[in-house]
């Protein structure tokens, strides 16, 4: 629920900034026009964000003759989660990693690559599996999408007026809600970082209920701590070949490594702090 209440909390703070962008161009036309477009481009990429992801990964859909292990795991922990049973594809990656995407529980996908199935136990593997079930349960292709719509309309947004208070356009300081191009310009540049950080922030959210959703669906939380914990030693011996920044809340652990001030702008917690929450978790079930 705090999870839950975060995100929220978040989606409010992004279309509080739409708004004060919005003032601070001094009119409604400039802010229609940018969510406008920054709402097509993103709902495009929702409708077929499923195609796009799979085909960048050139992952494979598989049938249950091709992987039993794996779809038997998957048909268990769909009907546990109430939704229909997602498609299943391999990725042809030594890199251990998983995601999942689909516009919503009817068209859910879960991937994994090839060298998750080789490093991991078959509890730690039905452990990533359920975590993957859960952000399809839980709709977080939607509530990211919703996310990066507001997040792409306040950049969209922060260059119309970037330009504006360069070229001098717009209402002057003499107007009643006119802006100065100097605080025109800070906003500018500060109000796409701010957004980021808070388009993050909510990843890193939807990641902990995701981890809670899998905990309960695989029936007990150190499975998937102890896949974690395998996962992030060994991604960090064998990199992604084909990771980018686009796609890298969707996969279980980050495909992209880094440290210090660049975890301000990670979209997954960090692994000590999901290992400690499923451990205490199942510590609590004793």
């Amino acid at each position: 629920m705090t999870s839950q209440i975060k995100t929220a909390m978040l989606l409010a703070l992004l279309s509080a900034m739409i708004i004060l962008l919005g003032g601070a161009m001094g009119g409604k036309t400039g802010i229609i026009i940018a969510f406008g477009l920054a709402l097509v481009m993103n709902v495009g990429s929702y409708w077929y964000s499923d195609k796009i992801v799979l085909s960048m990964y050139r992952a494979q859909e598989v049938s249950p003759a091709d992987a039993p292990m794996l779809h038997a795991m998957v048909d268990e922990l769909a009907a546990k989660a109430g939704i229909p049973k997602p498609r299943v594809c391999i990725i042809p990656e030594e890199a251990p990693n998983a995601f999942a995407t689909g516009r919503d529980p009817a068209h859910g996908v879960v991937a994994v690559t090839q060298g998750i199935m080789r490093i991991l136990s078959p509890e730690e593997l039905k452990g990533v599996l359920a975590h993957e079930i859960g952000h399809i349960a839980n709709r977080d292709i939607l509530i990211q999408t919703v996310a990066s719509v507001m997040a792409s309309a306040i950049v969209s947004i922060a260059n119309m007026m970037q330009w504006a208070a360069i070229f001098g356009f717009g209402r002057s300081d003499d107007e009643e809600g006119g802006t100065n191009p100097l605080v025109a310009i800070l906003l500018a540049i500060v109000a796409p970082i701010a957004a980021s950080l808070i388009q993050f922030a909510i990843s890193r959210s939807r990641e902990y209920l995701a981890d809670d959703a899998g905990a309960q669906y695989a029936g007990n939380p150190l499975y998937l701590a102890n896949a974690l914990q395998k996962l992030d030693a060994w991604s960090k011996r064998i990199p992604m070949q084909s990771a980018n920044m686009a796609t890298e809340s969707m996969f279980i652990v980050s495909p992209l490594t880094g440290g210090g001030i660049s975890s301000l702008f990670s979209t997954h917690p960090p692994i000590e702090e999901r290992v400690s929450r499923l451990q205490a978790m199942a510590a609590g079930r004793r």
